[in-house]
């Protein structure tokens, strides 16, 4: 008889969220534009597991590297099982697209036109935009390849050596610019010959095959890149409503103009997927930021995992398009409709249709903060705890904000992973050490698909006078941390603010963290430890409160799991609960802990928004485990872990995962909440979100997710509008509450 194994792959857990995503994107009691943005997001996330997951697969692959993950699946049969997944999941992205919302829009009034829909109008408008816009601009490239084995059955993907990576060149890569050309140039009629072209990652491209010559019948084939940045959609005048038609249509329609005297036999959109995974050797990096800045080039020359093009292209085309990119048929994905659904994100952004949106959710100032003087006056009272982005992100940016421009302010230390494009806390740091004070920034230039922006925040940061550290040596630090040290009459204070989420005021309006902000003595202390550890030389000591990985946390983790298994076991009547709020589960060690608890009898309720490896409800293993998933119009990111201890509650916030990369190869840290208001605080949001009916998700023991069942007369509990209600509901109680203190001075007459 065949056991199943104790895990769930990562792979194809994550996979599985993705479809999570997508089943709110097939739920037509949603919004329509909201809709529309989730099926984006699932095109999004796709791209980036297929650059990250799939190209380090087949790095693995092209090592020979085929040993087992912890399911029991070699590299092959991983590629394998997560190419099947993605046909299926692309064919249900583009029946959701083509057969449902699109459809739905139009008859709101949102259309996409084909070109043969276009009438005399809209045709005069979009020709004109061609020969403005598009025409002078775009440069066709007439190309060839070289021929190449496609029968191979999984692609051995080549990595440029000068990035210190793991992977072997492939013959028949497309060329570099410094490479030799002659062995791929071929005649190609009076049009300029080039190799194939360098495309970028992820951009659209139009393959034109042209007809052979005079006398031969080679086929001769042009690449039109459409580029990074170019308009996708072409709005076109229409009597209501609002028309559009897409750029590569556009080109298409007009295709002619920049072949003139050829015969086009015909035209795909296509679009190519490069590795990403392309890791940093530290021990060999005397310079990183010039290490790293080698590792962004490189991913432009990585490559291709996955090619992308239209259901029509013909045989011959395809064939050329493999050739010209070394991939084989597998990682080959034809589509029925738009290339780049992650584009179409943009069209939810349009002005006008607020009735196919959501109702909006404003953040809200925090009642704790609002009519205080200063932030530092309203922590100096009591620990603040804010959750994101239903109490607004503004409060973190203020305390910097304070921070930088107070007399009294003496340093601020910073950590900073992902920020903003215009970030107001970066500008702030900057002020801040321009006015004199001593300011550190813990800046991780490793944030993957991030290092650009981190190497231009760093050097600016540094022409500031702000002392630059590139996190720790070998490990990642996404540890969310600020330290400010300011004097006052009684001598020098430590505020500090921790969170589950980054420094960046975009992403906290839609993803939900936790922010708590404190003057305790004990997190001041364990701040400045902390900072000292990771910018310096210094030997860590052991905290008074918090822990970090990858030195500690772990410990702290397994310590609490053992203690509520030893309360059981002392007691099987006693009560013993863990719940934990987290993104991934992936982690071996932690959850063979949590199948020991539930074997012990503790009770252990999970809510995991992506990839859980657990597999719950496994008589003799983990039958006294829940795992649930809530996807709503909020990005759940929040990590809140509870443990019943006895009756002494144990809460916790966390910047960490529990996954092998977070506890043992990144800096990160576990927070113990203290203050009872605040514990309070989070014991409402697990309990709310575990009481989720409408938007949760329970993972099943086969693997598959199922909505959560309840009786047809239990209350609904929708858990984000739940907590946005109650976070206007204070805002609104403290406002009377506040009138009701005014009142008696505005009847003696002191309106002032």
């Amino acid at each position: 008889m065949s056991v199943e194994p104790r895990f769930f792959n990562r792979e194809l857990s994550w996979l599985e969220f993705n479809q999570r995503v997508l089943d709110e994107a097939i739920d037509q009691k949603i919004p329509l534009l909201e809709r529309l943005k989730f099926l984006a997001i699932t095109a999004s996330n796709l791209d980036e597991f297929t650059m990250v997951r799939v190209g380090s697969l087949q790095l693995l692959l092209a090592e020979g590297d085929m040993r087992p993950d912890v399911v029991g699946l070699t590299t092959v049969q991983r590629l394998k099982a997560i190419r099947d997944r993605m046909q299926d999941f692309l064919a249900e992205q583009y029946r959701c697209l083509l057969n449902d919302i699109e459809p739905a829009l139009t008859r709101e009034g949102m259309r996409r036109l084909r070109s043969s829909e276009l009438n005399d109008r809209q045709m005069q408008h979009v020709q004109q935009f061609f020969e403005q816009e598009i025409f002078p601009i775009l440069t066709p490239l007439a190309v060839v390849s070289p021929p190449r084995d496609l029968d191979a059955d999984l692609p051995v993907p080549a990595v440029d050596s000068s990035s210190k990576t793991k992977g072997r060149k492939k013959k028949g890569q497309e060329s570099k610019a410094t490479e030799s050309v002659a062995d791929v140039r071929a005649p190609v009629g009076e049009l300029a010959e080039v190799p194939f072209p360098l495309l970028i990652n992820q951009s659209i491209s139009l393959c034109v095959r042209l007809a052979p010559l005079p006398g031969s019948d080679q086929p001769r084939f042009a690449i039109v890149p459409l580029g990074r940045n170019r308009q996708r959609f072409i709005t076109v005048p229409t009597e209501n409503g609002f028309s559009y038609i897409l750029l590569e249509d556009v080109i298409s329609l007009f295709l002619a103009e920049f072949f003139p005297g050829e015969t086009i036999e015909e035209s795909v959109a296509f679009r190519i997927t490069r590795n990403a995974d392309l890791e940093l050797q530290e021990d060999q990096a005397f310079d990183l930021m010039s290490k790293l800045q080698e590792i962004v080039n490189a991913r432009r020359q990585s490559d291709c995992v996955r090619l992308e093009l239209a259901d029509h292209a013909s045989p011959l085309l395809r064939e050329f398009l493999q050739s010209a990119v070394a991939i084989g048929d597998h990682w080959v994905f034809t589509v029925p409709g738009p290339l780049d659904l992650a584009a179409f994100f943009r069209l939810t952004d349009f002005q006008g249709f607020d009735s196919l949106r959501y109702e909006s959710w404003p953040p809200k100032p925090s009642p704790q903060i609002t009519g205080a003087e200063t932030l530092f006056a309203a922590i100096s009272q009591r620990d603040i705890l804010l959750y994101h982005p239903y109490e607004s992100f503004d409060a973190v940016v203020r305390l910097v904000d304070e921070a930088a421009d107070d007399p009294d302010v003496l340093a601020i230390k910073q950590t900073l992973y992902r920020t903003s494009a215009k970030s107001p806390i970066v500008a702030a740091l900057k002020r801040a050490a321009q006015k004199g004070k001593y300011v550190t920034a813990v800046v991780e230039l490793k944030a993957r698909f991030d290092e650009q922006r981190n190497i231009d925040w760093a050097r600016d940061l540094e022409r500031s006078d702000v002392q630059v550290v590139y996190g720790v040596k070998g490990l990642k630090t996404h540890a969310k941390i600020s330290l400010i040290v300011r004097r006052e009459p009684q001598g020098i204070q430590r505020y500090v603010h921790f969170g589950t989420g980054n420094y960046n005021e975009i992403t906290s309006r839609i993803y939900s963290d936790v922010s708590l902000m404190s003057c305790n003595e004990d997190l001041g202390a364990d701040a400045t430890a902390f900072f000292n550890a990771v910018t310096g030389y210094s030997q860590l000591q052991r905290f008074r409160q918090i822990e970090m990985a990858p030195v500690g946390l772990r410990e702290k983790l397994i310590e609490m799991i053992e203690a509520e298994i030893d309360r059981k076991k002392g007691n099987p009547k006693q009560k013993a609960l863990i719940i934990c709020k987290l993104n991934a589960l992936v982690d071996p060690q932690m959850i063979e802990a949590l199948y020991a608890a539930s074997q012990a009898g503790v009770k252990v309720r999970l809510n995991i928004r992506g990839v859980c490896c657990l597999r719950p409800g496994v008589p003799g293993l983990s039958e006294n485990i829940t795992v649930t998933s809530v996807i709503d119009r909020f990005l759940e990111h929040a990590r809140i872990l509870y443990f019943y201890h006895g009756g002494d509650e144990r809460l916790f916030i966390s910047s960490a995962d529990w996954m092998p990369r977070n506890l043992d190869r990144r800096v990160e840290l576990l927070i113990p909440v203290e203050d009872k208001a605040c514990r309070r605080n989070l014991i409402s949001i697990l309990k709310t979100t575990l009481a989720d009916n409408v938007k949760a998700r329970k993972l099943l023991p086969s693997g598959r997710y199922e909505p959560v069942r309840v009786s047809d007369s239990a209350e609904q509990v929708r858990s984000q509008e739940v907590l946005y209600r109650r976070t206007v509901e204070a805002i609104e109680d403290a406002s009377r509450a506040a009138l009701a203190t005014f009142e008696p001075l505005r009847a003696a007459g002191h309106d002032d």
